[in-house]
């Protein structure tokens, strides 16, 4: 006999907002809103925390003036969703964000153990979400994975994926699709 599921409350992004600066939340309740749900963020090891550190580096390099790259910060999808990408960039400076962006032009995961969550279960929100350039930094098989041209499908929980999909080995070279003057060594995004 299956067990039956368990109910499961929906929340808002602006009730989850309200909550984050009513301060429901402590430091060590690291959780993230997908799709309406708190989930849990994993807790990063090292080999994660420097792989973040060497993305940024690299994306901070292509993309000069005009974009703003964040690391770990909230970014507002929709009224359900404010993932924590690892990495995202956006357009603009600093002070142009006094709230949590909602238009990254590239989002950055990086993923051992959340391989499968950032594949599925993020990259469709980020699909629906519209996000043109999304990439995995693939810590299992050590390769990027780059993702684009969201669609519309029937096929996936959320209704939406992406196209394109490509893996990218240590010894690639990858553009993004915002900054197309710029070339990036898949190797320095690599440990």
């Amino acid at each position: 006999m299956k067990a039956p599921g368990l109910p499961l409350w929906k929340v808002t992004r602006a009730r989850y907002d309200r909550m984050v600066e009513s301060g429901f939340f402590g430091p060590e309740d690291r959780v993230e809103l997908l799709d309406g749900l708190l989930v849990v963020r994993e807790p990063q090891g090292g080999l994660h925390a420097m792989t973040v550190g060497l993305v940024r580096a690299a994306l901070e390099r292509a993309f000069r003036g005009g974009y703003h790259v964040r690391e770990e910060k909230p970014v507002a999808l929709d009224d359900l969703s404010e993932p924590e990408p690892d990495v995202v960039v956006v357009r603009g400076r600093v002070r142009d964000y006094p709230s949590h962006p909602s238009a990254p032009v590239l989002v950055v995961e990086v993923a051992d153990s959340s391989l499968m969550l950032d594949r599925v279960r993020k990259g469709d929100l980020y699909a629906r979400a519209g996000v043109a350039d999304y990439w995995i930094v693939n810590l299992v098989d050590m390769v990027l994975e780059v993702y684009r041209d969201p669609v519309r499908t029937s096929s996936r929980r959320t209704g939406w994926t992406y196209a394109s999909v490509r893996l990218l080995k240590r010894n690639a070279t990858v553009t993004p699709l915002a900054a197309p003057r710029a070339r990036i060594r898949v190797a320095t995004m690599l440990p």
